[in-house]
C-alpha cells in the first residue's frame, strides 16, 4: 500500500474527522497533498488546521512559527558569547553559521540583535565584491578602539561561498590584520526552554485552532457525517500583521517556492542587514496594533 492509502485507512478505521497538524513545512505540505488527494480519497474531506512550529520561520501563511523567538535567543546568546570571547582576543573576527535552510530569518534577527557586521542570507543575492568590501570594513574596523567582527552566514544562503570559502577568504585578505574562525551553532537552536512570546502566541494558536474547527464541524456535520471539501476547510493559521488569520492552503501553493521551501512574502525581509551594518527599517508600513477580546466590567 502507498503511504496514501495507509492514511486514508487510519482515517476511515479511527473515523477521524478533523486533523490538526502541528509541524513546519512538511506540515504545510503534507496536509497540502491531502487536500488534492480528496478527489480520489472521500475519506480526506474533513477539517484540517496546520499550526506553523519551526525554527527556520518558513512556513506560508504566518509571519512567526513557533519556536522561531525561541531560536533567535539561543543563537543571540550563542553569539553575545562569541563577541565576548572576541574581545579577550585583539582582532579577531567570527564568521557564525545559522541554521534555517534556505530562510536567513535566524541570521537577520540575530545580527541586528548583536550588532553584528554582516548577515549573508539567500533573500538578499550577495557577489564576491560584496564580501570584498566587507573584509576592507573589518580592515578599517580594526584600526578602532572595537578590535573584533562578527559574521553571520545563513546555512543554505548561497551555492558556492560556503562557511568555509568565507573563512578561508576572510583568513587570506585578513592575514596580518586579524585572525579568523568559525563557529556553527548547529542543533543548540533547536533546544532550550521557550521564550515567553512563544508560549504565549502557542497558548493563542491552540485555542484559536481547535475553536476554528469546531464551527468548521458544525458548518459541514450533514446527515451523520463529516463531508468538507471547500478550499476553507484546510488551513494554516498564523500571525499575519499582527491579526490571528487562517490561509487556505491550496491558496497559498500558488505563491509557495517549493524549491526553496519559501513562502512568497516575507515581513522580516525589510529588516536586512546590509553590509557593513547598515539596517534598513521601514516604519512606513507600520500598523496599529488591536486589543483581542477585551471585555468591559463595571464593578
Amino acid at each position: 500500500k502507498t503511504c496514501m492509502e495507509k492514511i486514508v485507512e487510519n482515517v476511515r478505521k479511527f473515523n477521524i474527522q478533523g486533523l490538526l497538524v502541528i509541524g513546519g513545512f512538511e506540515a504545510y505540505e503534507g496536509v497540502l497533498q491531502l487536500v488534492e488527494a480528496r478527489g480520489q480519497y472521500e475519506e480526506l474531506c474533513i477539517i484540517m488546521c496546520v499550526i506553523p512550529a519551526t525554527i527556520s520561520n518558513n512556513v506560508p501563511g504566518t509571519d512567526f512559527s513557533l519556536g522561531s523567538d525561541t531560536a533567535v535567543n539561543a543563537a543571540m546568546e550563542s553569539c553575545d558569547r562569541i563577541k565576548q570571547s572576541a574581545s579577550g582576543t585583539k582582532r579577531r573576527v567570527f564568521i557564525v553559521e545559522t541554521m534555517g535552510g534556505y530562510c536567513g530569518y535566524l541570521s537577520t534577527v540575530t545580527g541586528i540583535a548583536v550588532g553584528a557586521d554582516a548577515a549573508y542570507v539567500y533573500e538578499d543575492p550577495f557577489t564576491i565584491h560584496d564580501l570584498k568590501a566587507n573584509v576592507e570594513h573589518l580592515t578599517d574596523k580594526m584600526k578602532t578602539d572595537i578590535q573584533r567582527g562578527l559574521v553571520l552566514r545563513n546555512e543554505k544562503c548561497h551555492e558556492h561561498y560556503t562557511t568555509e570559502f568565507l573563512y578561508n577568504l576572510y583568513s587570506s585578505e585578513g592575514k596580518g590584520i586579524f585572525d579568523c574562525r568559525i563557529n556553527v551553532l548547529g542543533h543548540l537552536q533547536q533546544g532550550g526552554a521557550p521564550t515567553p512570546f512563544d508560549r504565549n502566541y502557542g497558548t493563542k494558536l491552540g485555542v484559536k485552532a481547535v475553536l476554528w474547527m469546531s464551527e468548521k464541524l458544525q458548518e459541514v456535520y450533514r446527515k451523520g457525517r463529516v463531508f468538507a471539501n471547500s478550499g476553507d476547510s484546510a488551513c494554516v493559521i498564523g500571525l499575519r500583521k499582527k491579526v490571528v488569520a487562517f490561509s487556505p492552503v491550496t491558496e497559498l501553493k500558488k505563491v509557495t517556492d517549493f524549491e526553496h521551501r519559501l513562502p512568497p512574502e516575507q515581513g522580516w525581509v525589510k529588516l536586512r542587514v546590509g553590509g557593513e551594518a547598515n539596517y534598513q527599517i521601514s516604519l512606513t508600513e507600520y500598523i496599529s496594533g488591536k486589543m483581542e477580546h477585551v471585555t468591559r466590567r463595571t464593578l
